[in-house]
């Protein structure tokens, strides 16, 4: 089976090299890193600590692991850390946010067995902690080979991956043999991982990380020179619209337009998800009616009256919601499985969200079960619905700032995820001499119930 897998992604590498030929042409987006992913790693100097391997596939990945990244720092001080990503914006956030945590940052190998094996050698590391339910068949294999404990951490299987996995149980069933410990996010992420083959006694239930993460993540020198620059302490009522896909952009436009006629002095800040469409949305801004400035353009006096600020930056969007009336959360309009509404929320933000939060839906069942967020139905009229929910709440400050706070006390309630995790990663690490596959768990379930 592993000889399969070998091939078909090599395969798939080779049918998909003429898009990233093209991609890479147009925005560098896979070339970037492209001798790391093939095993090339810089030079990594732990100062002869023992390693500790944090692997987050993207910007959402990277910023849940905030909290995690601290504690691991602070309990674990004669142990360095190193840090992977997949993608270009994951490795640009950890770049930024982990500079002074991790000895190296790096980009995580393609999956096959010798680069897989070529990074194991220079990492050489002594724990493999691998984000949410990233499953690297290769490198699951080469980690327990070499008794690497390997853990995923804030694990979840969305309903979607969950089908597809069935389809091939005795394959992932192999793979997750693999695994020293899976700490899911919650009860029901258990039982999909147990039912595809994990072994019961290598699962524990640690909750969701992303709870803890808002409340180290701020900058306040971005938020102070954001409020400044564009005068958002001015009274005019911000919404700020984040993690747009494409056609979300549009939608929101929309539904601003149909909001400015009972609120005129209302103002959008909007972010999309991918920075490779900054300028593709920067252009549908500018054939609006609408005074639009950009957060990576010169500052200018008009900057504080614009209608539109377009938030063209990287890791700068925690530190803006706080502003915020009202957040809409995108890739939930767009059929994309949603992003993450805990951000808005722990600031007590009244947030909406779209219909689509596959993704995420164990935290949307939970703010929605507490009348802590708001979900536009699933319509063709979406625009207006969205600008009917706009409306409504810039109208009601009560009910607006009852959600809010209703959103940031189910985030405070979740709490608790980091310092679980640590626990369980102590007690491997404890054990790490041993092979990590023998490893008995039967403490983990106490620890991980508390």
């Amino acid at each position: 089976m592993y000889l399969l897998y070998s091939l078909l992604l090599t395969f798939g590498f080779v049918l998909l090299l003429p898009k990233f030929v093209i991609d890479a042409l147009r925005s560098g987006k896979y070339v970037t890193g492209l001798r790391q992913r093939f095993g090339n790693l810089p030079r990594i100097d732990s100062k002869g600590r023992p390693v500790i391997w944090l692997h987050c596939v993207s910007v959402g990945e990277v910023q849940a692991a905030q909290s995690l990244v601290r504690s691991l720092r602070q309990t674990f001080p004669n142990f360095a850390l190193v840090i992977s990503t997949t993608t270009v914006t994951g490795q640009q956030i950890a770049r930024k946010i982990f500079r002074d945590n991790a000895v190296a940052i790096f980009y995580f190998p393609i999956d096959w067995a010798w680069t897989v094996r070529r990074v194991l050698r220079a990492v050489n590391p002594t724990a493999i902690l691998i984000m949410e339910t990233e499953l690297w068949p290769r490198m699951f294999l080469e980690a327990r080979r070499r008794a690497i404990p390997l853990l995923v951490l804030n694990g979840r299987i969305s309903a979607a991956s969950f089908k597809r996995y069935k389809l091939i149980r005795p394959f992932i069933a192999r793979v997750l043999s693999n695994l020293t410990l899976a700490a899911m996010q919650s009860e029901k992420d258990a039982a999909r991982v147990r039912e595809l083959g994990m072994r019961d006694e290598r699962i524990a239930v640690s909750g969701n990380l992303k709870f803890d993460s808002p409340s180290v993540s701020d900058d306040q020198n971005v938020t102070h020179e954001a409020c400044n620059r564009f005068s958002f302490a001015d009274g005019r009522p911000l919404i700020v619209a984040a993690s747009t896909h494409e056609p979300e952009e549009t939608v929101v436009l929309d539904a601003f337009r149909r909001v400015r006629q009972s609120h005129p002095a209302a103002r959008l800040l909007l972010a999309p998800r991918h920075p490779e469409r900054f300028a593709e949305v920067a252009a549908l801004l500018h054939t609006s009616e609408f005074s639009v400035t950009r957060r990576s353009a010169r500052t200018a006096s008009d900057d504080a009256h614009a209608d539109i600020i377009l938030l063209d930056s990287i890791g700068e969007l925690n530190a803006v919601y706080r502003l915020a009336d009202v957040a809409f959360v995108g890739g939930s309009i767009a059929p994309s499985g949603g992003h993450n509404v805990i951000e808005p929320a722990a600031h007590g933000v009244c947030t909406i969200t779209g219909p689509h939060t596959q993704n995420f839906s164990a935290i949307t069942n939970a703010m929605l079960a507490e009348d802590a967020l708001i979900q536009l139905p699933n319509t063709s009229e979406t625009a207006a619905e969205l600008a009917r929910s706009l409306d409504e709440l810039l109208s009601d400050n009560s009910r607006r700032r009852e959600i809010g706070e209703r959103a940031k006390a189910v985030c405070e309630r979740n709490r608790g995820a980091t310092e679980r995790t640590i626990d369980l990663i102590s007690q491997i690490l404890a054990k790490s001499g041993q092979a990590a596959h023998q490893v008995p768990f039967s403490a983990i379930h106490a620890t991980a119930a508390k």
